[in-house]
């Protein structure tokens, strides 16, 4: 079986979908690993490194491509990437299917099958797949480093000859995985943190980190499966949002991480708080790429609105781009000896994991949502 890993051409992106201790575990048990020149080099792994591992270079992702068995990449390709695959390939990546119509149609026209990342079911025997939680973990801590480097203050308190200053303090809007590793971060730097969150039962985890929960007593209309709010009253909303506003106000960093799948950001922070919020503070908008929590944030720009710094970074995990490739890495080779041998993929129809991350398949789009786009 021809594994293809081609460079990513996504702007500013240095990460690489295998590295050379995957590509050498892959290649001993019986996979062909064929890696465009170039492909590593963002994250200083050259074409010896994987030459070393056994992999065969190829000068350009058509001829990587051209006739590989599956293509492992970390960023959603473009239409033209997908033309240079053979039908009958599959690809394994990020797609973000359900708000990426174009990239679902160009698959079923092209006749490859598909594996998207972020659908892998997040069920306790796919944790070693789950790219989605490795890369927001990293993403929470490098958004921590970049906002504090941003702030005009230490983060922690300091008793000196000259006087005594006051520890930051840290808002964090989301207790998942990025903002608990966020919590985890700004606590170590020495910083107060308080966390906000929808769901009553991430205070546990908060205080566990050291965080200070912000609390909103709920009510009958909160309601929540699988870890994701269904439901919740406007009454609810409003006053959590007056309640989380006075803590920004007094915030010198603001870190927000709500996404939801297929959907645009939710606004967390509008206009008015930032208004608000001390000259100098911090915001940091993880979301920037769906829409943004923030009002004004700007995509991949840092922009200064009311005195608040307001950063805009899409790709914290690609800021970090050793360590974020080697998380990548495994994830991806987890999933791969998951879904297939070195003999070809099994297409085990009843798995739970071939099944909730299966895009499309024999020209046509299979997973529930992701209609392809019409001509």
């Amino acid at each position: 079986m021809k594994i293809a890993i081609p460079k990513e051409t996504k702007p500013r992106e240095k990460r690489v979908a295998l590295t050379p201790d995957v590509v050498k575990s892959l290649v001993a048990a019986g996979f062909e690993c064929i890696v465009e020149t170039g492909a590593g080099a963002g994250c200083f792994l050259d074409d010896a490194h994987y030459t070393g591992a056994g992999a065969v270079i190829a000068v350009d992702a058509a001829s990587a491509s051209a006739h590989a068995d599956a293509v492992i990449r970390v960023n959603p390709p473009l239409p033209g990437e997908i033309a240079l695959m053979k039908s009958g390939c599959v690809l394994i990546s990020f797609m973000f299917a359900a708000t990426n119509q174009v990239l679902v149609a160009a698959c079923v026209k092209q006749g490859v099958s598909s594996f998207s990342m972020d659908a892998i079911p997040r069920i306790s025997r796919a944790q070693r797949m789950d790219a989605l939680s490795s890369q927001a973990n990293l993403g929470g801590y490098k958004a921590v480093l970049v906002a504090a480097n941003a702030l005009g203050k230490v983060f922690p308190l300091l008793m000196t000859a000259a006087g005594t200053i006051r520890p930051a303090t840290v808002v964090i809007m989301g207790a998942g995985v990025a903002g608990l590793q966020a919590l985890a971060t700004a606590k170590r730097l020495g910083a107060i943190v308080e966390v906000s969150d929808i769901r009553p039962e991430t205070k546990e985890q908060v205080e566990s980190l050291g965080g200070k929960f912000i609390e909103v007593a709920g009510d009958n209309s909160l309601k929540v499966e699988g870890g994701y709010v269904k439901d919740v009253s406007a009454e609810f909303l409003a006053k959590q949002k007056e309640l989380v506003g006075r803590h920004i106000e007094q915030a010198d960093i603001v870190i927000t991480t709500a996404q939801v799948s297929g959907k645009k950001a939710p606004v967390l922070v509008t206009e008015d708080m930032v208004k608000r919020m001390r000259p100098g503070s911090v915001i940091l908008d993880m979301a920037v790429e769906q829409g943004g929590n923030c009002e004004g944030s700007e995509l991949d720009k840092v922009v200064v609105k009311h005195g608040v710094i307001i950063i805009g970074e899409s790709n914290l995990p690609g800021l970090l781009p050793r360590t974020a490739s080697d998380l990548y890495a495994r994830n991806a080779e987890a999933f791969l000896t998951h879904v297939a041998t070195k003999d070809g993929f099994t297409w085990n129809m009843s798995d739970e994991i071939t099944k909730g991350s299966l895009i499309t398949h024999q020209g046509k789009a299979v997973h529930p949502g992701c209609e392809p786009a019409k001509p």
